[in-house]
């Protein structure tokens, strides 16, 4: 039997397939995913754009799961990138390695229950309808034809998959014909099981070679103690800065008045009239306490609260039992209620868990050591604002380190990675703190075997560590094909006055005029709010020739379209457009930062985690609010350079990067661009920027 090829000569098999050319920093970045892969050790990988590193993490994942027969899970926070590796990358990957492999390699999507049609819903009849007192008559008429057409959809669709739906609908549509994970009946319990589409794109990703899903769905199998991803002992997790964020976000639960009035609803005719009278008046309680309680973290239950939620608990666990369990009949196939009774009982029993989860919130004396924080917030809902109180983990690092890190061998990878010049930062936000990591920064990982002792110890791959003993893990800088210096300015607006609360200075705005029409347009322009990208686009549109477009003015694609089209015209906006802008060419040639991305001091979550890292005798500072600005500055810069030939300049409009002790700290996690707190040498650079030929 002829041996599978090494994973350097399969990425140069691949490479020439797709007519691209051998890059050092993938390469490097192969290997060491391979060398993860062979060792069990945990790899974090910095490949910045330009790198490759969608191949570099392919290959090596490819080869494994052919050799060992086990899935490779690789998980992405975007579904733009789910696409990507779906539609472009594994198609092109896996053709141009079915000759050196023997066969061609299989690959798989899979997301949550919620993105597919669920049949018995839609078949039963008994999607839940909207509440005609809730919703004005244009929208229950729209909610209408949109359910209509995904009825008729139901026989077209090969999949049943939402994101394959064009155009698409709204999401109170959606639910109409979708469950969540815990309404669904169950295969065994359904009469459409065998032609589920939740089923379906389950079943085919225990088959394949790899299964691209996202953070959400990791997530969700993380905690859940049912196995929702099929059997894996490699984890590819790309654009892992994200990581955190996404995982946080499915553990984070919610409690307001409107939410238990739903729940009540759903219930329908399920529950007598006194139940559910029971539900709206506790329902009409908790949203009057809400709403006269201000919007910020408890660091105990207010007064009047524990009855309160204790009379809401008692009410919900009565609803529940007053409806029973699903009644299935004895053929093994559901009733038509079956769909309705068990999301009735799913949002009862969510409730329920939800309310215990806040009573227990605050058991710990100690805030450092409780595990979850609390804090009511008022968001706006159309023109109304709401109450909500809100409930969420202090750290997901030891989530992470229990299940995913304890079960299969991890790769993280993303752009940026490293804070302050190194992993550990992010890392230890994972739960692999630095004791585990092992130095090898920059190195071939693979010139570094780990001793026999070791690898005796590994188990089909995945990491054996002593009892207690933190995970081992690795970190590389795969580099870029980007030259920094060379390439790119970086400007630090020393002269300007510390960003304010209040409007934008005068002074800051005049230097954002400046470098726009030095740069003649071509400006990203990225904001710590929406208040100050609509200010700082009005003050230029009166200032300068070059048109302005503000997010919120159209669709972000179709804003960023026109600002790719034409490179005269400048875009501003704020948080999407500091991760999801990909323009290379010379349209961008100027990223203008309005201020230091630090986290909003008031920032329930935050600020709880910040004080848990000073109780423990650390910065708490630096631990969360400079991470989170390092972070999203690094992301931000990152949309100035997209291809080897771009050129231009990044310039930061707050002079604490130039004059905070901190600012090194935050210059240490940025490329390595030529630095300068001279205006008139940046605006003269921009100048002959804008002479160049467009195109």
């Amino acid at each position: 039997m002829t041996s599978t090829p090494s994973v350097t000569s399969l990425l140069d098999s691949a490479v020439t397939a797709l007519g691209g050319r051998r890059r050092d920093g993938q390469v490097r970045m192969a290997s060491a995913v391979a060398h993860a892969i062979d060792t069990g050790e945990h790899l974090a990988v910095q490949a910045g754009t330009g790198t490759g590193k969608s191949l570099a993490y392919l290959i090596p994942s490819i080869r494994h799961a052919i050799v060992s027969g086990r899935t490779v899970v690789v998980s992405t926070a975007t579904i733009a990138l789910q696409r990507q590796l779906i539609e472009r990358d594994l198609p092109r990957v896996a053709a141009a390695l079915a000759g050196p492999l023997g066969r061609e390699p299989t690959f798989a999507i899979l997301k949550g229950r919620g993105n597919y049609l669920c049949l018995n819903k839609i078949h039963s009849g008994t999607a839940e309808e909207p509440a005609s007192e809730l919703f004005d008559a244009f929208e229950l008429s729209r909610t209408g034809r949109e359910v209509t057409r995904l009825r008729e959809w139901t026989s077209d669709t090969e999949t049943g998959d939402r994101d394959d739906l064009t155009p698409g609908v709204s999401d109170r549509s959606w639910r109409q014909v979708s469950v969540s994970a815990r309404e669904c009946l169950g295969a065994g319990n359904c009469s459409y099981a065998d032609d589920c589409f939740a089923e379906r794109a389950r079943r085919a990703s225990g088959q394949v070679d790899v299964v691209v899903t996202n953070h959400a769905l990791l997530a969700i199998d993380a905690t859940s103690p049912a196995n929702i991803l099929p059997e894996h002992d490699v984890v590819v997790i790309d654009e892992a800065h994200e990581l955190v964020d996404r995982i946080t976000s499915v553990a984070t639960a919610e409690l307001s008045g409107a939410g238990i009035t739903l729940v009540a609803r759903r219930c329908g005719k399920l529950l007598d009239d006194e139940t559910t009278d029971a539900l709206l008046g506790a329902a009409e309680m908790l949203d009057g306490l809400l709403t006269e309680l201000p919007p910020r973290e408890w660091t105990r239950l207010p007064s009047g609260v524990p009855e309160t939620l204790a009379s809401l608990r008692d009410r919900l666990w009565l609803a529940r039992n007053e409806i029973g369990p699903v009644r299935m009949p004895g053929s093994g196939g559901a009733d038509e209620s079956a769909a309705a009774r068990s999301a009735a009982l799913t949002s009862l029993e969510d409730a329920h868990d939800t309310v215990v989860r806040l009573l227990g919130a605050f058991d710990n004396p100690d805030e450092s050591k409780r595990r979850d924080v609390v804090w009511v917030a008022h968001d706006r809902v159309g023109s109304d604002t709401r109450a909500i109180l809100r409930i969420a983990p202090l750290s997901v690092g030891g989530l992470l380190r229990a299940s995913l890190f304890a079960d299969a061998t991890v790769v993280l990878t993303s752009a940026t990675l490293t804070i302050g010049g190194n992993f550990d930062a992010l890392a230890a936000t994972w739960g692999l703190p630095a004791a585990g990591r092992r130095d090898t920064d920059g190195a071939d990982p693979q010139s570094e075997a780990p001793p026999v002792a070791d690898i005796g110890a590994m188990a089909h791959g995945a990491p054996a560590p002593a009892d207690n003993a933190p995970p081992r893990w690795r970190g590389l800088d795969a580099g870029s094909p980007f030259d920094y210096p060379k390439s790119a300015i970086l400007y630090v607006a020393r002269h300007l006055p510390r960003p304010g609360r209040d409007a934008i200075a005068e002074q800051t705005l005049d230097e954002l005029a400046g470098l726009v029409t030095a740069a003649d347009g071509r400006t990203l322009g990225l904001f710590s709010s929406m208040r100050a990208a609509r200010e700082a686009a009005e003050a230029i549109r009166t200032r300068c020739d070059q048109p302005v477009l503000c997010q919120g003015e159209d669709t972000t694609a179709a804003l960023v379209k026109k600002f790719a089209d034409d490179p005269q015209t400048c875009l501003f906006g704020t948080l999407s457009l500091w991760q999801g802008v990909d323009v290379p060419g010379a349209s961008c040639s100027l990223v203008v930062i309005d201020r230091i991305p630090f986290p909003r001091p008031d920032d329930p979550l935050l600020t709880a985690r910040q004080r848990a890292v000073e109780a423990r005798g650390g910065n708490g500072f630096l631990t969360v609010a400079a991470n989170h600005a390092a972070l999203l500055l690094a992301q931000g810069a990152g949309r100035l350079l997209r291809s080897t030939d771009d050129r231009g300049v990044v310039a930061v409009l707050d002079s604490r990067l130039a004059t905070a002790g901190y600012g090194g700290y935050l210059l240490a996690s940025l490329p390595p661009f030529w630095r300068t707190t001279d205006g008139d040498l940046v605006r003269s650079a921009l100048g002959r920027l804008a002479e160049i030929p467009y195109g």
